[in-house]
């Protein structure tokens, strides 16, 4: 009798391994397939211009995304934060950009985006030059955990989309870092297709951080990249996976390798997207705060 129970138990595992992915397929078309509310569609013409402007297939793209994301992903409120249509699809909105013209399992490690109601305080640790350990606090505008969970701003998701062109955008940093994750090791080198795409990655990615990280160094303070890029590689990822999104043009244009790269990765080639329209109100951001 035991035996029999542990080959019943064995074949219904086997089982749940072959159907579950159908399973999970097939509830993501029923989805898909829904009618996309007006509502939504208003939130992003106003509150997230990139998504907005985006060529009439990619939008088409977009959308659905947006649906399976918001199945998908529970959103919690954070200081007296509420969580209401405008931060679920605010945030899904330019989440689900990194997912365009690639296959996804959405996120597969996420199961929770925490929204603050503006930048939130961590307590950190480091120790100086003669070996103290100093303690601190450091005010974030998100973070990304491996344990499953995105911490956003809410203050600073609206700045972030808000200008679409300035290169800085906190939900796009935080979805970079949890892309990043995916292979289990967060180092700057998300999931590639194959050992030859692992090499030019490693190869044009070490020198364009080297190069900012020198850069730097030297003084300089006009770089093309954001500074806090330099950070490590981790963070110089996520750095420029905001500008691939936000400035394409002016990326390819002063990293044009850099560009390609990730150019390949995304699938989506964001120098020949339209110039997204940037409302007067929304023209002078607030206070960036450094993503985590």
């Amino acid at each position: 009798m035991p035996i029999l129970i542990v080959t019943v138990l064995a074949l219904l595992l086997i089982a749940w391994f072959i159907w579950q992915p159908r399973l999970v397929s097939q509830r993501r078309e029923r989805q898909q397939a829904e009618a996309f509310p007006p509502a939504w569609r208003a939130i992003i013409r106003r509150s997230v211009p990139l998504a907005a402007s985006l060529p009439a297939d990619l939008q088409m793209q977009l959308r659905r995304h947006i649906q399976v994301f918001l199945a998908e992903k529970a959103f919690v409120g954070c200081q007296g934060q509420v969580i209401d249509d405008e931060v679920r699809v605010t945030i899904a909105a330019q989440a689900c950009l990194l997912l365009l013209n690639r296959p996804t399992d959405y996120f597969p490690a996420l199961r929770q985006v925490l929204v603050y109601p503006s930048a939130f305080g961590v307590d950190i640790e480091h120790t100086d030059d003669i070996g103290v350990v100093q303690s601190g606090r450091d005010w974030r505008a998100g973070e990304s955990w491996q344990e499953g969970q995105v911490i956003l701003s809410w203050e600073d998701v609206l700045t972030g989309a808000a200008d679409p062109h300035d290169g800085w955008n906190v939900v796009i940093h935080e979805f970079a870092h949890q892309l990043d994750s995916e292979t289990g090791l967060t180092d700057g080198t998300p999931a590639l297709a194959n050992p030859e795409r692992q090499a030019s990655w490693s190869r044009v990615m070490q020198a364009e951080f080297e190069s900012l990280v020198t850069a730097l160094e030297r003084g300089e303070e006009d770089t093309f990249l954001d500074p806090y890029g330099a950070s490590d590689p981790v963070e110089f990822f996520a750095v420029v996976t905001e500008a691939f999104f936000e400035q394409g043009p002016e990326l390819r244009a002063h990293h044009p390798a850099l560009f390609e790269e990730l150019l390949a990765f995304y699938r989506v080639d964001t120098s020949a997207w339209p110039t997204a329209r940037v409302s007067a109100a929304h023209s002078v951001g607030a206070k960036h705060h450094p993503p985590g």
